[in-house]
């Protein structure tokens, strides 16, 4: 498989993140006609197993990873608002993607939370990218969790929708660790096409989420 180096602009840290790319092979300095080893994976060995275990009739019928979204709160941007654009330009070098701010819809004076003060950043992953993620966040990010037991297989939300927490965004291997200006913890949540939380736990049991026993 060609390396994966994606050429999208990307934000330094501390400031703005970059303006968005459209995540196709040429944007990210991959040959036209290139398809991630995950999507591969998929067509060539997963969908296969799916029909196999719940016999569906159709290959259309077989669940699909729909988009990945990343959510990062910023729990400092109380006393410092700065924190959220460093926090989103980290987010914008795991995801290879531009994030975009989340602000506060109203005020909570016991927090000293402002009505639109920006909290945190987040960014919704498609297709090209999508994958991508997925590949490094199941055989190298998971694996440098410090005393990782495995995923919780009951975290879905009965419509085959699957969240993870990442207490580090540390683990990425995009993230530098001595110039890292603070841990944050980032949501993970993968949002695939099963009707069922039985169905989506064999989908990412096939893409390798290493789930507890």
């Amino acid at each position: 498989m060609p390396e994966a180096k994606d050429k999208a602009p990307k934000a330094k840290r501390g400031e703005a993140p970059a303006p968005a790319v459209l995540a196709t092979a040429e944007s990210m300095g991959m040959p036209a006609g290139y398809a991630p080893r995950m999507k591969q994976h998929y067509q060539e060995i997963v969908r296969a197993e799916m029909i196999k275990q719940f016999g569906y009739k159709n290959a259309l019928e077989v669940p699909v990873i729909e988009k990945i979204v990343l959510n990062m709160g910023v729990g400092d941007a109380v006393n410092d608002t700065k924190k959220v654009t460093s926090a989103a330009a980290d987010l914008a070098l795991i995801a290879g993607q531009r994030p975009v701010i989340t602000r506060a819809r109203k005020a909570i004076s016991t927090f000293k939370v402002r009505e639109n003060m920006p909290i945190g950043a987040k960014v919704t992953l498609r297709s090209t990218r999508m994958y991508e993620f997925l590949d490094r966040l199941v055989t190298i990010a998971l694996p440098r969790i410090r005393d990782f037991r495995g995923l919780n297989p009951k975290s879905f939300d009965g419509r085959g929708n699957y969240a993870m927490g990442i207490k580090e965004h540390l683990v990425f291997p995009e993230i530098d660790y001595d110039k890292a200006e603070s841990v944050l913890g980032l949501d993970v949540i993968v949002c695939t096409t099963a009707k069922t939380d039985e169905e989506a736990r064999a989908l990412l049991r096939a893409f390798n989420f290493p789930f507890r026993q």
